[in-house]
């Protein structure tokens, strides 16, 4: 009878200050859960990385587990333990040099962003730290990425005061030129920092080729400039797909690397990973020692309290889809993609953008050149309940707008091929070849005349010809005057 009740009949406050008097759980329940309707679809959200469906099973642990504190070491030991076997099984996926296999440097974290931060913390105290010893200033440090990077990388840079130098895209090439980024490296970088899987278009970047340039530059120079790898995107993509392509810890310039369990690594919203080479990597002033909450516990994270659910479900991740699984699910999103490829291909009118290795992800740009059109189509199929984001790209390729479709775990063969047939749909809809209508060109001279009012003047307009048409020209023969207040004139002119 909630529909009946008196609590959707009366208004709810709107001024962001909490009620004064209580409601029944029931009708709390409902009132959120109705307003949240509104919401987009998850699943038909193809804008995000972001995993969107898990099985009952792991969705049951969460629940279970949402009230533990995950930074309470001593007081659940067992999540703990889950947090470090996780750390090692990714450290063993990335080829990590480990002496023990069970003796892995990592944390688990909110999200990349936060693993970003951590990893470029260490970059920036090891760098000040041999630059203190050399006796050498350490106080303008800066960092090289390309300019497709993601927005958490400019956000390290403000936050830590470090220059961020960016490797300009070109046409053609929207990821970071290995060549080009190192030579920007200089005694005060970092750090170099390459991405595995590109936000924008799904490439991978070449960081066996910026391993081998910057080995040679750091021999020449003596600096010993490392490489980070932003795996966000491709670190649970690669080693099942492309398990001969050598882009992590069998790099020896690459000291960390960061994964979302967000994103391929198939968990809920909210964590990420960051995984150093050894020990050596993580400078020691980065680590917390803290007892009060019954023994000594070291922390190197920038959150402190949080849920153990998504520790818990990486595991169960892990544990439930092994190897096998993992190469099944991507090969399978991987195969979804190329189905999207082809249907867009088919269109006539898609150019696509994104190159066919890389994470699954098609980025496709309209043929007819047009901004206009491109968001026009984003905005026709929402009428569909697809959200798909169309964007300029970074600097030097600002007149290209993209499309970008991810292709997730739960975007199966169904869904793409209604997602084709919509898309067509939402072209034939557009117009791409409408003539452009001409505009109406005005040419006139002005004078201005100064008045005895030193805030007022008048703008005249003598004998002025209005051409409209080409073949039928008006002309107005006698002066107008317009008022000018404060050298602006007063409305449109």
């Amino acid at each position: 009878m909630f529909f009946a009740s008196r609590y959707v009949q009366d208004p709810l406050p709107r001024s962001y200050r909490m009620p004064e008097n209580s409601i029944p759980k029931e009708v709390a329940y409902q009132i959120i859960h109705d307003e949240l309707q509104l919401d987009g679809n998850p699943r038909l959200n193809l804008a995000s990385f972001v995993t969107t469906w898990m099985e009952p099973e792991c969705d049951k642990l969460m629940l279970e587990s949402m009230n533990k504190n995950y930074v309470d070491m001593d007081e659940y030991p067992v999540t703990t333990e889950l947090q470090n076997r996780c750390v090692n099984m990714i450290a063993n996926l990335f080829n990590a040099p480990l002496r023990d296999s069970k003796q892995a440097v990592g944390v688990g974290t909110v999200g990349s962003s936060e693993a970003i931060m951590l990893a470029g913390l260490a970059f920036k105290k090891k760098w000040q730290n041999k630059r203190k010893i050399e006796g050498k200033p350490f106080d303008k440090p800066n960092i090289v990425t390309g300019a497709n990077v993601q927005v958490c990388w400019e956000k390290f840079a403000r936050y830590f005061d470090v220059e961020l130098k960016e490797v300009k895209l070109s046409e053609g090439c929207y990821v970071m030129d290995p060549k080009k980024a190192v030579d920007m490296v200089d005694e005060n970088t970092i750090g170099v920092a390459a991405v595995l899987g590109s936000t924008l278009t799904g490439e991978f970047e070449d960081v066996k080729l910026l391993n081998d340039l910057l080995t040679e530059k750091n021999k020449k120079t003596g600096w010993d400039t490392p490489i980070h790898v932003d795996a966000a995107s491709g670190g649970f993509v690669a080693p099942f797909l492309y398990p001969e392509l050598e882009w992590d810890f069998r790099l020896p310039l690459v000291k960390s690397i960061n994964v979302s369990g967000h994103k391929y690594g198939l968990v809920y919203a909210g964590i990420g990973w960051v995984i150093w080479r050894s020990k050596e990597e993580l400078p020691d002033e980065l680590v917390f020692h803290i007892n009060y909450l019954g023994a000594d516990q070291p922390t190197f994270t920038l959150n402190f309290s949080k849920g153990s659910s998504q520790i818990v479900a990486q595991y169960y991740q892990f544990l439930r889809m092994g190897i096998e699984g993992y190469k099944k699910v991507i090969s399978n999103c991987m195969e979804n993609a190329r189905i999207l490829r082809k249907g867009l291909e088919k269109t006539g009118r898609a150019q696509i953008v994104s190159k066919e290795r890389g994470i699954p992800l098609v980025a496709f740009a309209l043929k007819n050149k047009s901004k206009r059109s491109a968001f026009e189509l984003s905005k026709a199929l929402r009428h569909d309940g697809w959200i798909v984001p169309a964007y300029t790209m970074p600097a030097d390729l600002e007149h290209m707008t993209v499309l970008r479709v991810v292709v997730r775990e739960d975007l199966g063969r169904q869904l793409i091929e209604r997602l084709i047939s919509h898309i067509n749909a939402a072209l034939s809809e557009i117009e791409y070849d409408a003539p452009l209508v001409p505009t109406p060109k005005i040419a006139f001279t002005v004078e201005v005349t100064s008045s005895d009012d030193k805030d007022e003047a008048s703008l005249l307009i003598p004998a002025t010809s209005i051409q409209w048409k080409q073949h039928k020209p008006q002309t107005i023969s006698k002066a107008k005057e317009v008022q000018v207040f404060g050298t602006k004139t007063k409305g449109v002119c």
